[in-house]
């Protein structure tokens, strides 16, 4: 990255600035905007999450908000409720109070007298979510919103469920935030207050991923911010980004198809990472396009923003498997709308272990009543997963999936004789029975080289109890047939000349997934299930330069020293004697020395995923986490354990939150509760 210091504007921040709610509350904000701006106001832009500005996202926020504000914004980092230095307790995420906190900020901004009376909201994850939550409430003054890594539907796309099955990261996040929100605010900012705050957090706090699994369906509780349920809420501009390896690359090309407003899609090879900062790389110049962005939706210039392409994604040529990438291989392509016009959808039937050339090449319209294929997968299958969400630190990308396919039904098209390129989402239609009333289907598309080696491009999965609804499940008739379609993640691959093409699907994928209660035997129909590949033709235009954004740039970072160092661990365990596995994941970021406010902090995340031989009901998951922070006599600590187990009919919680001054534990809580599977 470009670090650039002579811009536009000279800047001057607030660090800490009061924003009162309506009910008494008062939020934390951390302003950068031009000295001009006293005498000649401009657009603010929010930036609102709960991750702790005066310390934990300070170096990222160094870098693009004072970038951006030396391009003639007022740039505001918010607290949210309950996190940070502002005031109250944050609850669960994207509460209504939340929301109706963001529109008071919003409202606030607008009275400021360096404020023009317009604003725009930008962030990544939770940032993303807000904003676009937010937008759908239309709040005045509100013009345009910048978003990367997020979803518009929370129950289908996030990190809680994946096609009605549970993911493991409903566990992870739900212990990241278990932490999170229960670190005390910095007595340097609030004063003597510091500790009637924590403790206010400490004792209204619940681990949030009880209420997670107690809406195990499509029900009131996702459907609540969820942008999804009514596309047309959204008026304002919108510029969406994610990665491929990220989890949220769907919600860019949805929002493209559904909103009626202006709007730019953008997916890079990144991990849930800004692009300015992402991994894989190649990172891009984001800053300069957010400045064009707010430019022209918040000033008026007319700069040629929305000229081009509707969607500019990165078309990723073939790589061995590895769990980390410092770069992808490929190119930029455009599409001029979404659905795009370029894209044709090849339907290719399976047969035995074979993806057939595409129907309509071969001609075949009466369909065949074929001959069932099983397949009972073992819970070994999914320990090369990776993470729903890559975050590229530790490696955390799915590796050779040639094991995995040892415990899958496995279909491969013949080498391909010249290249094929997808964009788009891959999906899978079955015509299946199963042995048991609760069972799961895990599809991976993989990308397999003349050696043998198997990188996944894309997978999807499917709880078969809500084939047909997740808002109402059904149990299914063991050995009645079914039909089913399983979406498959979006993608953008190509896939050269001598390479085959491989469909896995497994009946367990674990820990990525929670396994049903018992294995099943899946039986698949051949020729009457079929692989779909959105295919874009290679000889379809680019649209797009070879280099069409600018080097990565940002201002210097916040200067910051690694007292001990970060320690990164993803180890796969198996015992042959009492058949026990284990995934073992640590990212300890060590202890961070903020030297301009002679701080340290430390973050520690552990989690632990076992499971015994193929006893379904064995899985546990564990997320453990360390928070501390010390200056001078002041020494915190926050350490919070999760673990979820199960058996047949129930899900267990057992948790704990301990908090420490010093070494003296001064907060102590547990929790033990037992929550029935639905269907799950």
């Amino acid at each position: 990255m470009r670090y650039v210091t002579n811009l536009p504007y000279a800047t001057k921040e607030e660090e800490h600035v009061t924003i009162p709610m309506s009910d008494g509350v008062r939020l934390s904000a951390h302003i950068w905007r031009p000295t001009s701006s006293d005498q000649e106001p401009v657009p603010a832009v929010l930036e609102y999450i709960p991750y702790r500005k005066r310390d934990l996202t300070a170096v990222r926020d160094s870098i693009h908000h004072p970038y951006l504000a030396g391009h003639g914004y007022a740039c505001v980092r918010v607290d949210l409720r309950g996190t940070g230095d502002s005031e109250g307790v944050l609850r669960d995420e994207y509460l209504e109070r939340e929301q109706a906190d963001a529109e008071e900020v919003l409202a606030w901004l607008t009275e400021q007298p360096w404020c023009d009376g317009g604003t725009g909201m930008m962030g990544i994850s939770w940032g993303a979510f807000a904003a676009l939550q937010v937008a759908a409430r239309q709040p005045p003054g509100l013009k345009a919103i910048a978003i990367a890594s997020f979803t518009d539907d929370r129950h289908a796309d996030d990190m809680h469920y994946m096609g009605g099955a549970l993911l493991s990261d409903n566990l992870a996040e739900a212990g990241t935030m278990f932490a999170y929100g229960t670190c005390p605010p910095d007595p340097a900012v609030v004063g003597d207050r510091w500790r009637e705050m924590w403790h206010e957090r400490l004792e209204n706090t619940e681990p949030w991923v009880l209420q997670w699994l107690r809406h195990q369906r499509r029900d009131d509780y996702w459907r609540h911010a969820s942008v999804c349920e009514d596309y047309k809420s959204v008026r304002c501009p919108v510029l969406a980004s994610s990665g491929w390896a990220d989890g949220y690359s769907n919600a860019v090309t949805r929002l493209l198809g559904h909103l009626d407003v202006p709007r730019k899609g953008l997916i890079g090879p990144w991990s849930h990472k800004f692009p300015h900062l992402g991994e894989p790389g190649p990172a891009i110049g984001y800053l300069q396009e957010l400045v064009r962005w707010w430019d022209h939706w918040l000033k008026g210039v007319d700069n040629g923003v929305m000229d081009g392409p509707m969607l500019r994604t990165w078309m990723q040529d073939s790589v061995p498997p590895s769990t980390a990438y410092e770069e992808r291989p490929g190119r930029w392509v455009g599409e001029p709308e979404w659905p795009s016009p370029h894209i044709r959808q090849a339907v290719h039937p399976l047969t035995r272990h074979t993806i057939g050339p595409p129907r309509e090449a071969a001609g075949e319209e009466d369909v065949p009543d074929g001959d069932a294929m099983t397949v009972q997968s073992p819970l070994s299958v999914g320990q090369f997963a990776g993470k729903w969400a890559s975050y590229n630190a530790p490696p955390d990308l799915p590796y050779d999936q040639r094991e995995e396919d040892g415990g899958s039904l496995v279909f491969d098209t013949e080498p391909l004789t010249k290249q094929l390129e997808i964009l788009g989402s891959p999906t899978v239609e079955l015509d299946l029975s199963v042995s048991e009333p609760v069972a799961m289907v895990a599809a991976r598309l993989s990308d397999v080289s003349p050696d043998g080696s198997a990188t996944r491009v894309s997978y999807g999965i499917l709880n078969l109890t809500r084939r047909d609804s997740t808002e109402s499940p059904e149990p299914l008739e063991p050995g009645r047939r079914y039909r089913a379609t399983v979406p498959l993640n979006g993608v953008a691959q190509a896939f050269p000349p001598g390479h085959r093409i491989r469909l896995s699907l497994s009946t367990s994928y674990w820990p990525l997934a929670w396994p049903p209660p018992k294995p099943a035997l899946l039986s698949v129909h051949e020729h009457s299930s079929t692989l779909t590949l959105p295919v874009r033709p290679v000889d379809e235009p680019d649209e797009v330069p070879a280099s069409p954004f600018g080097e990565p740039e940002g201002t210097p970072p916040l200067a910051t020293s690694q007292v001990t160092p970060p320690e990164e661990r993803w180890e796969v365990k198996r015992d042959l004697i009492g058949y026990h596995s284990e995934l073992d994941i640590m990212k300890d970021r060590g202890t961070v020395r903020f030297e301009d406010i002679n701080l340290e902090a430390g973050r520690r995340a552990h989690e632990r995923y076992t499971a015994v031989a193929d006893d379904f009901t064995s899985v546990s998951g564990e997320s453990t986490w360390t928070m501390r922070f010390q200056r001078d006599d002041w020494d915190v600590r926050v350490v919070t354990h999760t673990q979820l187990t199960c058996d047949d009919t129930d899900f267990f919680v057992d948790a704990t939150l301990d908090a420490y001054e010093a070494d003296r534990r001064v907060f102590s809580r547990t929790w033990n509760e037992k929550i029935p599977r639905d269907l799950l």
